[in-house]
């Protein structure tokens, strides 16, 4: 039996977590030719936007996609961010799970440091070719070099390095990809770049496609939207495991002062209350807790009311800021926007969610020769246009009965439905970052931001119905003017032009909203 096991453990193997993705490459989003080459456009385009607004400028992107062959092409994308220090360029391009995002809790599209490092990866397994990266942090040098992984050892390996002389900011990366293919549909990277549009008002954005189209979406507010800063998690929502995992990585003396410095709302009243509440010492360590510990804390935490988490942390796009997107990109006949008060899932992750309706104009998505319903949805203002039957946006949006706020039959309707969710940490669904979590404090969010912009639609679809009826009423009646004025005018005597002068009158001041309520006009 021994020598069995032996034989058997030989082939036992320690891999490394690029080894791992590219055999396992459709958890990036690598999977299918239109969905690749769309991924490899958010990846570039979403560390832009981050970069640029950590840094405070208004961002300022190109991409542009060249077809070199069959299933061929050629992305290039560049931005005005602050640039990457020489000694990181390696790391950011080419090292899996490194980066400046997964460890801290703070808001930003990118969350897991994989995504430009899994484009690099998806060129290097479909051509064999490095990604080539320009960049400069307006240091007075440029940095050009060509970038592989070392898929054994998850290492970034450098060529054909070049340093020169430059007075500029920003990253410009080029590459090539092969099994991917690029078309107009809701599912390519025009669409991933409109969308993107419409949640970054504050952006400039430039797309030149391989048939020579050039889109150009000018930004729509002149403000970069406030810097993100790090956040703590909030106590409701917080696990056993996430408690302890706190407290034995915390640096305080004790676990008041570790319950007071460690999480958001949390006052030395409060961990008085929690205290009270177990049968805990908290001048104790916290790196003493037991499970048992931290299930009487967890249980205490419970019963205790918090403020809501702060809102400093969150930076949504703001309704202003949509609305001006929406009539920017889409140009609808109505709309609506609102966004919900900041609320927590498990692990104390504190989240807003904001939602809006554009109805007409370029609202809604081209199907054929006619206009149909679309679901717009987005994580950190970044779009999500895959696996949307396992993200909770669209699993809500169905839920909702769209025909009480007069949106009958809403697929058949030029109608955008736009849903952003913002936290400091999306629970995506797979490494992949196209869903979101079906977590049950979301979709309830989700779905009351989403009856309440219902509502407003509602209303406006009411006014714009009772306008066209009031607009019929008043044509029909004027078509009638003419015989009835003549009719009066035989019985009466009186002159019949003026007679129509006055039925006329009447009927626009009637219709015009200014005049007598309808019963008193219909009797007149």
């Amino acid at each position: 039996m021994v020598e069995k096991a032996e034989a058997i453990f030989k082939e036992f193997r320690e891999h490394s977590i690029a080894e791992f993705f590219k055999k396992n490459r459709q958890m990036l989003g690598y999977a299918g030719k239109i969905r690749s080459l769309t991924t490899i456009v958010h990846e570039y385009v979403t560390n832009g936007l981050d970069a640029c607004e950590e840094a405070g400028i208004l961002p300022d992107i190109t991409v542009k996609i060249k077809q070199l062959g069959h299933d061929h092409y050629e992305v290039y994308c560049e931005d005005n961010g602050p640039g990457i220090p020489k000694t990181h360029v390696g790391k950011v391009f080419a090292q899996m799970l490194a980066g400046t995002k997964f460890h801290r809790f703070i808001q930003q599209r990118g969350q897991q440091g994989i995504g430009a490092t899994g484009c690099t990866l998806y060129a290097q397994i479909t051509t064999g070719k490095p990604i080539h990266v320009i960049t400069s942090t307006k240091n007075g040098k440029v940095y050009e070099v060509d970038i592989m992984i070392d898929v054994k050892r998850n290492k970034p390996v450098i060529m054909n390095e070049k340093e020169y002389d430059g007075d500029w900011h920003g990253t410009k990366v080029r590459g090539e990809f092969k099994e991917v293919t690029f078309n107009w549909s809701e599912y390519g990277p025009g669409e991933y770049i409109r969308r993107t549009a419409v949640a970054n008002p504050h952006a400039k954005i430039t797309f030149i496609a391989p048939d020579g189209r050039k889109i150009t979406y000018n930004r729509a507010v002149s403000v970069v939207p406030e810097r993100a800063k790090p956040s703590k998690p909030h106590p409701k929502g917080l696990t056993i495991d996430d408690l302890l995992e706190y407290a034995h990585h915390s640096k305080e003396r004790t676990i008041r002062t570790f319950l007071v410095k460690t999480f958001d709302r949390m006052s030395n009243a409060k961990a008085d209350e929690i205290e009270k509440l177990t049968s805990i010492d908290f001048k104790r360590k916290p790196d003493s807790l037991t499970w048992k510990d931290a299930e009487e804390i967890i249980d205490a935490i419970k019963k205790v009311k918090f403020l809501a988490p702060s809102t400093k942390e969150l930076k949504p796009i703001g309704e202003k800021q949509i609305k001006k997107a929406i009539l920017n990109v889409l140009e609808p006949q109505f709309h609506a926007v609102v966004t919900r008060p900041p609320s927590v899932y498990r692990g104390g992750v504190p989240f807003i969610v904001e939602a809006g309706v554009a109805y007409g104009g370029k609202a809604g998505r081209v199907v054929g020769d006619s206009v149909g319903a679309e679901i717009m949805r987005f994580a950190n203002r970044a779009p999500l246009l895959f696996d949307a039957g396992a993200d909770v946006i669209t699993k809500v949006v169905n839920e909702v009965d769209w025909n009480r706020y007069g949106l009958k039959k809403v697929d058949t309707l030029p109608v955008s439905i736009i849903v952003n969710v913002v936290s400091t940490y999306i629970p995506y669904t797979s490494a992949g970052k196209q869903a979101i979590a079906d977590i049950e404090e979301i979709h309830k969010e989700v779905k009351f931001a989403l009856m309440e912009v219902g509502r407003q639609i509602g209303g406006h679809i009411r006014r714009e119905r009772k306008k066209y009826e009031k607009q019929t009423k008043k044509m029909t009646l004027l078509k009638y003017v003419p015989e009835v004025a003549a009719a009066v005018a035989a019985l009466t005597g009186d002159n019949k032009k003026e007679l129509e002068m006055k039925l006329v009158k009447m009927i626009e001041k009637k219709y015009s909203g200014n005049g007598a309520d309808e019963e008193e006009g219909e009797e007149q």
